[in-house]
């Protein structure tokens, strides 16, 4: 009996991968729809003024202790805390603060769009 159930569910697998390959085999029509895409593409590229150029610019700001603030206008992307602590959060979008117990200082990566 076991054998039996066996050589039906090694069937029913097979079967079942088989249909899943003549599924995949099927072909489907990809030109309309890449032509539609690349026509939305156009139309919304052309519905948009010329492309401005923008520029980033990047700083780093060093401090004593858990905080370590941006300059106004900039934003933190990423901390780096003293003592190897891995642990810090972003705070206001312009400081970092190290959330480890001892910190001796962090240190800000502070970038903007311009």
């Amino acid at each position: 009996m076991t054998l039996t159930f066996n050589r039906m569910k090694t069937t029913t697998c097979s079967l079942l991968i088989i249909i899943s390959l003549l599924q995949l085999m099927i072909p489907v029509n990809t030109e309309e729809t890449l032509d539609s895409i690349i026509k939305k593409l156009k139309e919304a590229l052309s519905n948009h003024p010329s492309t401005v150029t923008h520029t980033l610019s990047c700083t780093s700001v060093k401090a004593s202790g858990n905080l370590a603030s941006c300059s106004a206008g900039m934003i933190a992307t990423g901390c780096s805390c003293g003592f190897a602590c891995g642990s810090w959060n972003i705070q206001n979008e312009n400081v970092c603060h190290c959330l480890c117990p001892i910190i001796d200082w962090t240190l800000a990566r502070c970038c903007q769009l311009s």
